[in-house]
């Protein structure tokens, strides 16, 4: 099967193109543009690249959520227009859960990190102890980062902590957690669509997808101008 998978949800933009068990491409962009500017040049390319034909695409796999509500808008639409052309469904993969899978096979727990802002975080723990198919010990919710190393320090166990979290979070982390703790390398820190299109190849063999006009991202929260308006409504 073929699968284009994009990741949207951060700072960083993602594509790339799975056959089978291969990745035959994978582009990261993590610099001062806008995914609007990015993502489609970065598809344009990559299917160039590998010489893909896209009506040889079984399925679309998008980091669905949660993360930067702008830019899971603009995955969203950007992935729902190329699905509905070509009628294809789309897999929804969790962002947490696509981060977690770059440390796939770790003896550590994997703790992603995404800053959700306001002192909060958008993170899970997951135990990849039986090799590929982790045990989920906390699934994607928002956390306050005392919170969470409050937890973590409870279950007690050493930890490798990934994301675009860890850069605001750094020091906070040092100080409160007790337990053994690393920081993943910067090849490892950040959202790869590589890691969103394996984790859509085993949701799609689960039956995990929808249709085009069936997607929406999940964003966990709402965003900060919805807050604001409810607040002045109050």
């Amino acid at each position: 099967m073929k699968i284009l998978a994009v990741d949207s949800s951060g700072l960083v933009a993602s594509v790339a193109i799975l056959e089978d068990d291969s990745i035959l491409a994978e582009y990261m962009v993590n610099y001062k543009k806008t995914h609007s500017e990015t993502l489609m040049p970065m598809i344009d390319e990559i299917v160039k690249m590998t010489n893909t034909d896209l009506k040889t695409l079984d399925a679309i796999a998008i980091a669905g959520g949660p993360g930067s509500f702008t830019g899971l808008r603009i995955g969203s639409a950007t992935v729902k227009g190329i699905a509905q052309f070509l009628n294809i469904p789309i897999i929804s993969v969790p962002t947490v859960d696509a981060l977690s899978y770059n440390f796939c096979g770790s003896d550590r727990l994997v703790v992603p990190i995404m800053d959700a802002r306001r002192n909060q975080t958008y993170t899970g723990i997951f135990d990849f102890h039986d090799g590929n198919d982790p045990e989920v010990l906390m699934e994607q919710c928002p956390m306050s980062v005392e919170d969470l190393a409050g937890h973590l320090n409870e279950i007690g166990r050493p930890i490798v902590l990934l994301g675009d979290g860890v850069a605001r979070f750094r020091e906070t982390l040092d100080e409160l957690l007790t337990v053994d703790h690393i920081y993943a390398p910067a090849h490892m820190s950040r959202q790869r669509a590589g890691a969103v299109a394996v984790l859509g190849a085993k949701y799609y063999a689960e039956g995990k997808y929808t249709s085009a006009e069936e997607h929406e991202p999940e964003y966990l929260r709402k965003s900060q101008a919805e807050r604001e308006r409810e607040a002045q409504n109050a």
